[in-house]
């Protein structure tokens, strides 16, 4: 899935970078990259915002509902990142040189019929019941090396459902994302 140019991937990041460094108040310079030019102002999408410190996960937030311009998104959830992902505590000033930042994009969400739709490292998932939604990324399964059905298991347990919820009533979502960052652009 290609839906950025290099240009624009680079541009995101920068503008990611930047919003961060604002936030937790290492940089007070209001310039802000401005991706337009590559980015039109009205191209919607949602976007993950993942940091890591020496490869391990320090934040994760996104916004996968396609209603706000992508370049709002990504400000967003970079910040949020940094900041309001409830399983770690605020990124401070001392540990922003090591992060590292991987942003993904997201494509249509469809409706999945049958597991078989589902190719390992190429869809992310989405598992809806009632109040209840979980996500992961299409990375997460091939970082864990899991197959559709624990993918699927693992996407309801992020809901907070039972893991064979998905067998039995919940509705189960496919996307791709167009994954890039820092140290794989």
């Amino acid at each position: 899935m290609a839906l950025l140019d290099p240009n624009a991937k680079t541009a995101l990041l920068q503008r990611a970078r930047s919003a961060i460094a604002r936030a937790i108040g290492v940089t007070r310079d209001p310039q802000i990259p401005n991706p337009q030019f590559l980015i039109p102002a009205d191209f919607r999408a949602g976007a993950f915002v993942t940091l890591r410190i020496g490869g391990r996960l320090r934040g994760c937030i996104g916004y996968p509902e396609p209603d706000l311009p992508l370049v709002v998104v990504v400000d967003r959830c970079a910040v949020s990142a940094a900041l309001s992902d409830p399983r770690f505590p605020p990124l401070s000033d001392a540990e922003w040189p090591d992060v590292d930042l991987e942003l993904s994009v997201l494509g249509p969400i469809e409706r999945v019929a049958d597991l078989n739709e589902i190719v390992v490292g190429r869809h992310g998932l989405v598992v809806e019941f009632g109040r209840r939604r979980g996500l992961l990324l299409p990375q997460v399964a091939v970082e864990w090396k899991w197959d559709a059905i624990e993918f699927a298991a693992q996407t309801c347990t992020k809901a907070g459902l039972p893991r064979d919820a998905f067998q039995k009533g919940a509705k189960l979502f496919k996307f791709e994302a167009e994954v890039f960052g820092e140290s794989n652009p």
